[in-house]
């Protein structure tokens, strides 16, 4: 940061990560700790490479102001990516209340007898900032590999195909497990439904064989038990 009598710039290099036919821009920071409206005019020693917005204006009393700096896309690298270019920042005090079309080219001029506040700036090139470097799959301990993923965020046939058979064998592995349990359960029914018919078999044979003791033969009473058991019996075995 530079502190001039009017105005504090930060900060006094610009630095443009340089990159070939590529336009770079880097901000520019202007503070008025004042009382006093503060007019400011930006320059530069090669005017068609940088574009400066605002190049000029006002800063209030206790305010600040951003510029940006871009300069155009370069064709080739300077020798040693050392860069010559400088700025100027100008500042002089204006009356209160005065705005952005009361700023003139002549309050900037020391001959017209004005006190006019500078700071140069130097320009820097730097290397851009470089990309993080991918994590291997699987590097981080414990962890289970994850499957690679393509330029375009999809997952490649080989990782997908992988998935797709997972899925499958899940979905298998549950519908397998609910039909053993189907399984089990019906043959639980069937073999209660075995016993009880067993059962009612046993109950008719003594039922048969305490009415062949009775004199006279069948009653009409043990025929009809008779024919309803029969009945039931068959349709438990049915069923």
């Amino acid at each position: 940061m530079s502190s001039g009598e009017l105005l504090e710039i930060d900060p006094v290099e610009l630095k443009f990560p340089f990159e070939l036919k590529k336009q770079i821009s880097c901000s520019l920071q202007l503070t008025n700790k004042s009382d006093n409206y503060v007019a400011f005019k930006v320059k530069t020693t090669s005017p068609k490479k940088y574009c400066v917005r605002p190049n000029s204006g006002i800063v209030l009393p206790r305010s600040t102001c951003d510029v940006i700096v871009t300069m155009q896309a370069q064709r080739e690298a300077p020798p040693d990516m050392q860069c010559k270019d400088k700025f100027l920042v100008q500042s002089v005090v204006i009356d209160n209340g005065a705005t952005v079309k009361d700023v003139t080219t002549e309050m900037f001029s020391k001959e017209s007898g004005h006190v006019v506040d500078e700071v140069k700036l130097r320009v820097l090139y730097v290397s851009p900032p470089q990309p993080p470097s991918p994590v291997p799959e699987g590097s981080e301990e414990g962890s289970s590999p994850r499957p690679s993923v393509s330029d375009n965020g999809n997952l490649n046939a080989s990782e997908l195909l992988a998935a797709t058979r997972a899925y499958a064998e899940g979905i298998q592995q549950e519908k397998s497990s609910e039909n053993m349990a189907l399984i089990s359960k019906l043959t639980e029914e069937k073999n209660a439904a075995i016993q009880q018919n067993n059962k009612l078999r046993q109950e008719l044979e003594l039922l048969r064989r305490e009415v062949s003791k009775q004199q006279g033969g069948f009653s009409f009473v043990f025929v009809i038990i008779i024919v309803l058991l029969g009945i039931f019996m068959g349709y438990m075995v049915k069923k």
